[in-house]
């Protein structure tokens, strides 16, 4: 994806941000270290399905989405992780695995970890495997206006259990 739609979504609504420009990486790890930021400060977008119905689970690049969950806090019958064939589609200006957590601008709703609210800021893939967007925490809430629960499960909690 080029930025544009971001950038213009944003613009448009007269959004403070940053674009951080880094070295290609696909993990949200790796990304957090090449931009020089913690990586439970990085959000990573994860599609799921929701009793089969695509959304967006943002959670830190330190950890992995909890899918019981977000299953339990929905009500839901089923969330199981999205493949690739099933939601690259509804993406097309953006590189696969690197959407911005703005389901708003796509038709599919957003699950964000209450973690993320604790900083100021979030910072999140614009789209490419090159790009960053850093921008406050209350305008990406008041434009996305995702729903913020517990959703995250630390790797380490994930790999002793």
């Amino acid at each position: 994806m080029s930025l544009n739609r971001l950038r213009d979504f944003l613009d448009s609504n007269q959004v403070k941000y940053v674009v951080i420009s880094h070295s290609i990486a696909y993990t949200a790890q790796g990304i957090a270290a090449l931009a020089h930021i913690p990586g439970r400060e990085l959000a990573k977008t994860v599609m799921v399905k929701v009793d089969g119905a695509l959304a967006m689970a943002v959670v830190p690049a330190s950890c992995r989405v909890d899918l019981s969950l977000l299953k339990i806090a929905r009500g839901a019958k089923s969330a199981e992780l999205a493949t690739e064939e099933e939601f690259k589609e509804l993406f097309p200006d953006c590189e696969t695995g690197a959407m911005p957590p703005f389901g708003n601008l796509y038709g599919v709703d957003v699950f964000v970890d209450e973690s993320l609210s604790r900083d100021e800021e979030i910072a999140f893939n614009a789209g490419s495997h090159r790009e960053l967007v850093r921008l406050a925490w209350k305008d990406y809430v008041e434009l996305v206006q995702p729903i913020v629960m517990r959703l995250a499960a630390d790797w380490r909690t994930a790999i002793a259990a």
